[in-house]
């Protein structure tokens, strides 16, 4: 069952928020949450989908539905920007592709049925096919390192891709690591340096929630459908795409306060150089029939890469960003979602 924390939170609303608008007391909300949809006052269920723009019958539709959602946390993940990115998919398109898959939460959200995705971190493809092909084994592992979990335990865990242990690790280990670190971590951030060890520090938390249904559903989600999972170059992922197929591009993402040294190196490899390939790139997919969607920072640097003349729209819409070291400076920032179509 859909919890409609996730709901609302699909729709860019905290409970609080939902309630505030709703004209519902929040501890009402929250004690409704908690019990079937069937026994909530219908003028509350008629107030939440008002305020969610649900037509009548789309909450209990949803409340009794499984809501997938990403099994690891993602920095720029898109689960802010869900109901913005909804409203301008395709009507109808054929194969989904994304070759930055990150948490992938559009793909979860929009379960499509024949999807290729790709990432080029193999330990995060990895973690996806570790999740379809042995959700059973790394849940075991996963309850192991939520049972052993402190500082020094993470920095040896942490500390398997300098003393070798890595290598000798199954795919299903080196999963149940990822995910560990990626939730343990500081703020879901997945950092490595240039010998490609892993440098996040430890994060601060009470308690790791690493197995839950949701894990179990998005594997059975996996294996149900027919979705391709590769690792490599975005471009490569594409080589099958076809007219009539859609592709959604979450690239790493435009610096707010880009200067000149975007243009010549960035730690993520993604500078403008990239960036104007894919912008290229994505257009070539256009005038071969493929609806393309793009996600990026909201900068003056978009304005000049996706032009008018490349026939690209220009959709600005705001996100709630958490990762700052200066809590001052986190909160809601400009991004935008250009489409072909």
């Amino acid at each position: 069952m859909a919890e409609l924390k996730d709901i609302a939170k699909n729709k860019g609303f905290t409970m609080k928020v939902l309630a505030e608008k709703s004209n519902i007391k929040y501890t009402t909300l929250l004690s409704m949450a908690q019990r079937p949809i069937d026994h909530w006052p219908l003028d509350n269920v008629t107030a939440l989908e008002k305020t969610l723009n649900f037509k009548s019958g789309t909450l209990k539709y949803l409340k009794n539905s499984i809501l997938l959602t990403p099994f690891v946390k993602w920095v720029g993940g898109k689960r802010q920007l869900l109901p913005e990115l909804k409203k301008r998919l395709p009507q109808k398109y054929n194969h989904y592709f994304e070759p930055f898959i990150g948490g992938g939460a559009l793909l979860l959200n929009e379960k499509a049925m024949n999807a290729t995705i790709n990432d080029f971190n193999p330990e995060l493809t990895n973690a996806w096919l570790v999740v379809k092909n042995n959700v059973e084994e790394l849940s075991d592992l996963l309850r192991e390192h939520e049972r052993l979990d402190s500082e020094e335990y993470y920095l040896n865990i942490r500390s398997a891709d300098r003393d070798g242990r890595i290598v000798n690790m199954t795919s299903v280990e080196r999963a149940a690591r990822f995910i560990y670190m990626n939730k343990a971590g500081y703020n879901g951030l997945w950092r490595v340096n240039l010998k490609g060890q892993n440098n996040v520090p430890y994060g601060a938390h009470t308690h790791l929630n690493l197995v839950n249904e949701n894990l179990f559903n998005v594997s059975k989600y996996l294996n149900q459908s027919n979705i391709n999972i590769e690792t490599g170059d975005y471009q490569k992922s594409l080589d099958k795409v076809s007219t009539g197929d859609f592709v959604y591009f979450d690239p790493p993402y435009i610096p707010v306060n880009a200067t000149s040294s975007f243009t010549s190196y960035t730690p993520n490899g993604f500078g403008l150089i990239q960036q104007e390939q894919l912008r290229d790139f994505a257009f070539n997919l256009s005038q071969n029939g493929v609806f393309v969607m793009l996600s990026n920072s909201d900068v003056p640097l978009i304005n000049e890469l996706y032009s008018k003349e490349y026939g690209f729209k220009i959709h600005r819409v705001q996100a709630t960003r958490m990762l700052n070291s200066n809590g001052s400076k986190r909160g809601k920032i400009g991004e935008v979602i250009i489409t072909t179509y």
